[in-house]
């Protein structure tokens, strides 16, 4: 048995047991360049702003120390007002959404390169066999409406805490929820767990809604956004793409007194501030849509020890891994063993270049974790 498949095993499973034990708009933003000294773009924002950070409002200069309170109050000004509309996410409209398209021209990263490491090999993405086993059925796709148009991302049910064996959480990525600095929340979000299960859909054939959504259609309720993102984003990656994590809350109408956990079986927990040492091997999952990929599968990558990747050097480091997935994989959850052998999330996609060869997604820092707190304490959904 091959080294990679060896290792495939052991993490689905460790996967099965986290998962007893917790019972585009988008993406991947794509850059030109695999290039180490120019491998992503930087955002409108972060280009012109000198210092790294310095168009920030004051207010958001010092995110780690935030207290609950603080995370209240700024998700109070920017609540998500999400638009459930019946029947708008059928398998036409499902199969019509598109990743974001690729990044503009791209600028260099940072000097230093204490901060970046050489750019992992590519490695294939694999597809998941048919049909997906039950502890696949926490990763999913993510349907979000812009005035621009109808986009797809990928999207990971975590753990609640609060809430055990209960959660009504996703992961995915900021850019898969809101618009940026000079847009809002996309809209009509919802998340379609472990879809095309079967693999009705795979190979273009005719299918109905209950076969690409065996756990029916889930609708953001609320949603959190790094408030970095808000400030500083745009249509292409850099700097800002060092915070790019995004939650929601999500409810299913067709499930009264149902929780997403309990639909699905299981869930995957966070680790946040998960020391580079001790992440030995990554393995990402999501729904690449851009070509080769359909769209239509949900695929993985065993990418190894992640690697690293800074545009500003003052935030939080990226992890990379060689990793051909394309736009659609946006947002989807990256995995690894913690040293007491449980599976955990540590990040999630956030760019790749263009042709695909490899992913970023931000570390989980203290940042994240109040994030995550506060979606944690807020209401569970009326279902």
């Amino acid at each position: 048995m091959s080294q990679r498949i060896t290792r495939r095993a052991g993490l689905a499973a460790a996967l099965v047991t986290a998962l007893a034990l917790g019972t585009a708009a988008c993406g991947p933003d794509d850059t030109k360049t695999t290039d180490a000294s120019s491998a992503a773009a930087s955002s409108p924002a972060a280009a012109t702003s000198g210092k790294p950070g310095l168009k920030l409002p004051p207010e958001l200069q010092n995110l780690k120390n935030w207290k609950s309170a603080d995370w209240a109050n700024w998700a109070k000004k920017h609540a998500l007002n999400n638009q459930v509309v019946k029947d708008l996410w059928n398998v036409d409209s499902m199969n019509k959404a598109t990743p974001a398209p690729p990044m503009k021209a791209g600028t260099k990263m940072g000097d230093d390169t204490s901060q970046n490491d050489p750019l992992p090999n590519p490695v294939q993405a694999v597809g998941e066999k048919h049909p997906y086993t039950t502890n696949m059925a926490v990763f999913g796709k993510l349907f979000t409406k812009s005035p621009k148009g109808t986009y797809v991302c990928s999207g990971t049910v975590v753990s609640d805490p609060a809430h055990p064996g209960k959660s009504n959480l996703v992961w995915t990525a900021s850019h898969c929820l809101h618009g940026g600095k000079d847009g809002d929340w996309l809209q009509n979000i919802a998340f379609i767990p472990s879809y095309n299960r079967s693999g009705a859909a795979s190979g273009g054939k005719q299918v109905t809604l209950n076969q690409v959504a065996p756990y029916g259609e889930w609708w953001a309720d609320q949603a959190m956004v790094a408030p970095q993102w808000v400030a500083e984003g745009g249509e292409t990656g850099g700097p800002v793409s060092q915070y790019d994590s995004g939650i929601i809350q999500v409810t299913n109408p067709d499930m009264p007194g149902k929780s997403l956990e309990e639909e699905v079986g299981g869930s995957v927990p966070i680790w946040f501030n998960a020391p580079r040492d001790q992440v030995n091997a990554v393995t990402a999952y999501g729904f690449p849509a851009a070509p080769p990929y359909t769209g239509q599968e949900l695929e993985y990558c065993d990418g190894g020890k992640p690697s690293r990747l800074s545009f500003d050097a003052t935030r939080p480091t990226m992890l990379t891994i060689g990793c051909t997935m394309t736009g659609g994989s946006s947002g989807g959850g990256w995995l690894a063993k913690e040293p007491n052998g449980k599976v955990a999330l540590v990040s999630n996609t956030s760019i790749g270049p263009d042709p695909s060869a490899w992913l970023a997604g931000p570390e989980l820092d203290d940042q994240a974790q109040g994030m995550f707190q506060e979606m944690t304490e807020l209401p569970q959904p009326q279902q």
